[in-house]
Order: structure tokens, then C-alpha cells, then sequence
């Protein structure tokens, strides 16, 4: 996705907002936010995120500062169909057939009342009873009573492999964009994964199960399956597991995770991780609603303006649904499939400094524009990025990129991307864009 130097991978793709890093300890909260649809992550935007989608991703500026992050991957990512994420099976009412197998966890006795708070070590201790049978090792885990929010994470053994299992906790606003992005479904054109389904639970809860790979370019045979809850109420629960007994870093230890589809629903919806969620200190600066409108600038408004901005003898073979400020086009002109992402970012003045620096041209009416050609980080050595970057006196932010591939995540299916860095920077810079925000 377009934007600074600084490197990252863009798995979780509409975690495309400001840096988001994997949770490891302190950042557990990113991976958390970032099934955001993940997204886009964690999205999805499922999703280690691109230092590239780092700005140039952003989506509204408040959601941008919420949690730095949409406390999300994997991912983000976007109501099943908010933001058009294709992939989504939304079926109204009950389980999908898959998810009904017993998992023989065993469950741990309810308390005559919940806690006030929970430790770390008693995080640990609840998710270690909820999980088959089997041999511990490494244990890690915030409470509820520390600054970020809670999470516990345990390698497990069954017999067949190490594997890491995590849980997160957060609270989102019902009806925000946060919230529908964590129940999206990333869209394939920009995440590789196996299997993506979003069922609706008889209490009104959303349920996504999401089978895909730590590395959506699959540079690492690291599988990666998530299961993200979100109730009426904004309690969120998210779950983690890897074939490997680390996220990263760690050898693959067996053919797949090993909690199955059901397993994974079962844990997810453990009624234990309601009164966890319950727990974690309000923030009394916290908005109580969600805004009637989706903040930012409409997607299907960018999509729309791109392509009547597109030279003629291109082809537009696929694009994105709605979003906010965020919108890409797959062209063809005969020659092989080239992404162009686009994003349209109002109030960008705090970022100029990072992304314009010396180097930067600085037309008559103030405007600065930056250009690059780079390697395009996913998809094989041969895949590159063309990037034209503007921004206006008072902000406004207008970042658009080309692939020579027809994903960002699959190998180069061209020489060099169909739009020159010149029309790119036209396509920019283009006064279309001011009257959509």
C-alpha cells in the first residue's frame, strides 16, 4: 500500500492506518485491533502490517487515533459488506455446520459474580482450562488493569506439535467502523487466504473464523487462524493460533494449528471472556455512539473519481466496494494485471514532515509532491511499487500506487506497472479530489 519508507508487511491490511506492529508483549493489542478486517489488519486487515500502509492507509483521522490502530490483522476488516471486502459469508442465525462439534475443552466453573479485574497469571490460568488436553510451555499475559489492553498467550502441546494460542480482549463501540471491521473478511485481491466465514449468533454477536497464513505473500509456511467475537454490547474477544510455537521466528511444528473451526468458535465464545472484556476500566473520554455517518471519505466516491481519471486503452477487471478513503482498481491494457491503490487522506498536516522531506518538489499554489519507484516487497523479487505522494497546504493528502502484478501479494505478471510515474502524479494531483472531502 502506498506510503513512507519505513518497512513493515501489510498482511492485516486495513490495520492500514498509522505503524501497527505484531502483538509481542507490549503490541499485543495491534494484533488484536488488527483483524479489523485485519484489512483491510489485521486487514485485516489478519493480518503483520506494511510499514508502506503506515499512512497512506490511514482511514479517518479519528479512527486513525483511537487506538493507533483499530485495536484489531490480521486483518481489518468493515461490516461484511461496509467496505465491500469480498470473501464475507454473513449467514443470519446460528453456526455454519462446520462449528458444531463438541471440542472437549473443559470449562471452567462460573463465579457467583465477575471479578472486578483479572491478572495476567489468572488470564493464563482460564485459557489453559479451555483448551484440550495436552502439555504447557511459555506463558505470557497483561490484565486488566494495566494501560493496554489485556491479552494471554500459551504454547500448547497436544502431542502433535507445539503451537502458540492467544487471546485478546478490547471493547468496541457497537455499530462503529471499528467494530464492522473486525468481523470483515479481508478481500483476496490484497490478502492470500484459505477460508474466511462470518456467522451471526442467536444472542446477535458476530463470529468470524479465518483461516489464512502469518505471511499472506506466504514467504513462511506459518499458518495463522483466528476466530474474532464482537456482542451487542461492544465486548470483543479475539483468538490466535499459529502451527508453530511462535507467531514469528519460530519453526513450523506442524501440519496445521490445532484448534479446529469449532474449537475455535468454542473458546472464542467462552462465556468466562464476557466478564474479562466486562472488567477493563472504561475510558470516560471514550464517544458513547457511533457517528451516523462512516467517518472519512467515502470509498466508492475514490473508486468512481480513479477511474475517470484512467488514460484510455485500460481495462478496470477489478475494484474495490465501498471504504473510507481507501480504494483500488486491477487494469489490464493487454499486457498483464497492474494494482493501483489509492488513498485520499484529509488532515495529514502532522505526518508532511515524515513523508515530504527535502527532496520533496513544492509546486506554486504550496502543494508537495514526492515520487518513487521501489521494490514492491511482496509477491517475489520482481514485483515493484510506483508511488506518486501529494499533499495540500492544509493537508489533504493524495497517495496513489501501481504494481506490475495484479495483487500486491502474487508474483509480477509484467514488466513495470501500466501507469507511468507521470500519470500517476497527474492522476495525484488532479482537482477531482478536493471535492470529495
Amino acid at each position: 500500500m502506498p506510503v513512507d519508507d519505513r518497512d513493515h508487511d501489510h498482511d492485516r491490511y486495513h490495520d492500514h492506518h498509522r505503524g501497527h506492529d505484531h502483538h509481542r508483549g507490549h503490541d499485543h493489542e495491534d494484533r488484536f485491533g488488527e483483524r479489523l478486517g485485519e484489512a483491510l489488519h489485521h486487514a485485516g486487515g489478519a493480518y503483520e502490517t506494511d510499514r508502506r500502509a503506515l499512512v497512506a492507509a490511514g482511514e479517518a483521522r479519528g479512527h486513525r487515533l483511537l487506538l493507533r490502530r483499530r485495536a484489531a490483522v490480521v486483518g481489518g476488516v468493515v461490516s461484511v459488506a461496509l467496505v465491500g471486502l469480498g470473501g464475507a459469508l454473513l449467514v443470519p442465525g446460528g453456526d455454519d455446520g462446520r462449528q458444531s462439534v463438541a471440542t472437549g475443552a473443559k470449562t471452567p466453573v462460573a463465579s457467583a459474580a465477575p471479578k472486578a479485574s483479572y491478572t495476567g497469571d489468572e488470564l493464563i490460568g482460564i485459557l489453559k482450562k479451555l483448551l484440550p488436553r495436552g502439555k504447557f510451555g511459555t506463558a505470557q499475559a497483561r490484565g486488566t488493569d494495566e494501560k493496554l489492553p489485556p491479552y494471554a498467550q500459551v504454547v500448547h502441546n497436544d502431542g502433535k506439535g507445539k503451537a502458540a494460542i492467544s487471546v485478546g480482549f478490547n471493547r468496541v463501540l457497537p455499530g462503529s467502523e471499528q467494530a464492522r471491521q473486525t468481523i470483515a473478511c479481508p478481500d483476496k485481491t490484497l490478502t492470500l487466504y484459505d477460508s474466511c466465514a462470518v456467522t451471526r449468533l442467536s444472542d446477535g454477536s458476530a463470529l468470524k473464523i479465518f483461516q489464512g497464513y502469518e505471511y499472506p505473500d506466504r514467504r513462511a509456511d506459518t499458518k495463522l487462524w483466528t476466530a474474532d467475537l464482537v456482542t451487542p454490547k461492544g465486548q470483543q474477544v479475539s483468538v490466535s493460533e499459529w502451527n508453530a510455537a511462535a507467531e514469528k521466528g519460530a519453526a513450523v511444528s506442524r501440519a496445521e494449528p490445532p484448534l479446529s473451526t469449532a474449537r475455535l468458535k468454542t473458546l472464542a465464545t467462552a462465556g468466562a471472556w464476557l466478564d474479562v472484556v466486562d472488567a477493563i476500566p472504561v475510558d470516560p473520554r471514550a464517544p458513547t455512539a457511533a457517528p451516523s455517518q462512516p467517518e472519512g471519505i467515502d470509498g466508492g466516491a475514490v473508486t468512481s473519481t480513479l477511474v475517470s481519471l484512467l488514460p484510455k486503452g485500460v481495462k478496470v477487471v477489478a475494484k474495490s466496494g465501498p471504504g473510507s478513503g481507501y480504494a483500488y482498481v486491477v487494469l489490464d491494457d493487454g499486457k498483464g494485471r497492474s494494482l493501483v491503490q489509492i488513498n485520499v487522506q484529509p488532515d495529514m498536516s502532522d505526518v508532511k514532515d515524515q513523508l515530504f522531506g527535502a527532496g520533496a518538489e513544492t509546486l506554486a499554489d504550496g502543494t508537495k509532491v514526492v515520487t518513487h519507484k521501489k521494490p514492491g516487497e511482496k509477491g517475489g523479487a520482481d514485483v515493484v511499487m510506483w508511488t506518486a505522494d501529494t499533499i495540500r497546504t492544509d493537508g489533504f493528502r493524495v497517495v496513489v500506487s501501481a504494481f506490475n502484478s495484479g495483487s500486491q501479494v502474487t508474483a509480477a505478471t509484467r514488466a513495470a506497472p501500466v501507469l507511468t510515474l507521470k500519470q500517476l502524479r497527474a492522476i495525484a494531483l488532479s482537482a477531482k479530489w478536493r471535492g470529495l472531502g
